[in-house]
């Protein structure tokens, strides 16, 4: 096996093989990550060009996926910024506790339950 190998080998295991089809694997990473101090004008012009780079992207879908189910806290992924992915996960988050809570409802009220357990 060459080391090219072993790299795609690493990258099928831990599902991340998206990544190797990445626009951004090209373009300089200093782009998707502010620098200390970093705020207004010129923070908001370094983004725009970031999501430039995700706006033709083909794994753009799973990449913002990605970021937000392991709530990436820094940079540009899939086209939002740390900001913007911060604004989206509470509300995110509110709406799988509601789907659980309706689903266990759902399940915990289901008429057959009863049958099954002898009640009616």
């Amino acid at each position: 096996m060459t080391r090219t190998d072993d790299r795609r080998l690493s990258a099928d295991t831990d599902g991340s093989v998206w990544q190797l089809a990445a626009r951004c694997r090209d373009a300089d990473h200093s782009l998707f990550f502010h620098p200390d101090g970093e705020r207004g004008h010129a923070r908001r012009l370094r983004e725009q060009r970031a999501k430039q780079v995700c706006t033709s992207c083909p794994v753009l879908a799973q990449c913002r996926t990605y970021s937000l189910a392991f709530e990436e806290p820094f940079g540009t992924w899939g086209g939002l910024t740390e900001d913007e992915r911060s604004a989206l996960l509470p509300a995110r988050a509110a709406r799988m506790n509601t789907h659980s809570t309706r689903a266990g409802r759902a399940t915990r009220e289901h008429p057959r339950d009863k049958e099954v357990a002898g009640e009616r």
